[in-house]
């Protein structure tokens, strides 16, 4: 780990700027949309457009830093986030505030996918599951600084929107000032829809009910607690503590799942997470219990996350995995664009509850889908499977590839010790 981060720490440093820059937005318009007088089916929207613009922008970016570079790209998009970011304050509108998202997420990810090329290129077989892990902790670190940041004082109600400014225009310092010459970029196309469902239909069914659970705690959970009365200080909390399990669970969850029927433990995982969002729903508002809650939620979702990648790569030829990852990224996509649409709708009509409400639901319908799955096929042996790699749920077409990679690396080792 000392190695990797000698050789990549302006680059980790950089996305630890970008995501804590990132992460602030998120939950600071979820405050302010409640603020301004939005309601929790306007803000859904608002908050859907962010998840629209990433899709959008895993498929066509790629193409983009072919033609131009990655230089190029990266600036761009950087210094479209900066401005985007600066005019939510001065116009409160929702559908400029959707606009604002879906730019927003195009931008970020077409950074993400820049930065991760060259964090991928820094790497070798030997560092690629050190790189792979430094790169989540500073995801998830980022985003739970950035919740620290939500209490500052914001007298002219511009401030919190400048701080992620700043942050994201000074993240392009460390990481374009060190890079050596630029990767090559190569992108795989995702199988069809079809073809991963033949595949893999737990990993398909289970990626597209995930995107809605991610899309709830990186979307509207500020809305929710916006609704239920937390003051700024609990939100912060409220809302770090979904990356804060998700940080602590990752690991030991990983451990386990090289070790028995991956089925298993999707199962269990996401029924833990369904029980601890029916609890909040129960709770009656205690905040300790949301935060308990929470904590839970963000430690089961995020971990199944990797958990459904590696189950999938079980069934899959090496040379398969990179076109697989890509299809399921799309299908996760997919149902974080309708996430949080759902949710408002559900916020609506049965009140702030509808948003653990709807988390409990596509949990367990996860988790309802790994027992049935378990009745039609038989699971390889543990001594077949994969290695686990971490994965965030903000990962990229490039992050996820180089995942793949660490799983191919660590298969061909095992295979070679057992020769």
């Amino acid at each position: 780990m000392v190695h990797v981060l000698k050789n990549s720490w302006a680059l980790l440093l950089g996305m630890l700027l970008l995501m804590i820059g990132n992460g602030l937005q998120g939950s600071l318009l979820g405050v302010r949309g409640a603020a301004a007088g939005f309601s929790a089916g306007t803000m859904s929207i608002v908050m859907a457009g962010y998840f629209a613009g990433f899709l959008l922008a895993s498929r066509t970016v790629p193409g983009m830093i072919r033609r131009v570079g990655h230089v190029r790209v990266f600036a761009a998009l950087g210094s479209f986030v900066s401005a985007v970011l600066i005019l939510f304050p001065a116009v409160q509108d929702p559908i400029a505030w959707t606009l604002g998202r879906l730019v927003l997420g195009f931008c970020f990810c077409g950074v993400y996918v820049t930065a991760e090329s060259w964090l991928n290129n820094a790497a070798d077989n030997e560092t690629r599951g050190q790189t792979l892990s430094a790169y989540m902790i500073v995801q998830m670190a980022g985003i739970i600084v950035s919740q620290a940041l939500l209490v500052i004082p914001d007298v002219s109600g511009f401030l919190l929107f400048v701080i992620p400014s700043v942050l994201v225009s000074i993240s392009f310092a460390p990481i374009l000032l060190s890079i050596s010459p630029t990767p090559a970029f190569e992108s795989s196309k995702p199988m069809t829809l079809r073809e991963l469902y033949g595949v893999s239909p737990l990993g398909m069914v289970g990626m597209f009910l995930l995107g809605g659970v991610f899309a709830a705690q990186f979307g509207m959970a500020a809305v929710y607690a916006t609704e239920v009365g937390l003051k700024l200080t609990q939100i912060s909390i409220f809302v770090a503590s979904f990356y804060v399990g998700a940080l602590v669970l990752q690991y030991p969850l990983g451990w386990v799942s090289d070790r028995v029927d991956r089925r298993w433990l999707i199962m269990l995982v996401a029924a833990c997470g369904a029980g601890a969002a029916v609890l909040a729903t129960v709770s009656g508002g205690s905040f300790a219990v949301l935060v308990a809650a929470a904590f839970v939620i963000g430690g089961c979702s995020n971990p199944l996350y990797s958990l459904l990648i590696a189950y999938t790569n079980d069934f899959l030829n090496h040379e398969d995995m990179a076109s697989a990852s890509a299809g399921l990224l799309f299908v996760n996509g997919l149902g974080a664009i309708a996430g949080p649409l759902i949710i408002g709708w559900v916020m609506e009509r049965a009140g702030p509850q509808g948003f653990f409400l709807l988390i409990f639901t596509l949990l367990a319908l996860v988790s309802l889908y790994a027992l049935y799955r378990m009745t039609q096929r038989a699971a390889p042996s543990v001594e077949d499977t994969g290695a686990y790699a971490p994965v965030m749920p903000s990962s990229t077409p490039v992050a996820l590839e180089v995942a793949q990679e660490y799983f191919i690396d660590q298969q061909e080792e095992d295979e070679a010790d057992a020769q």
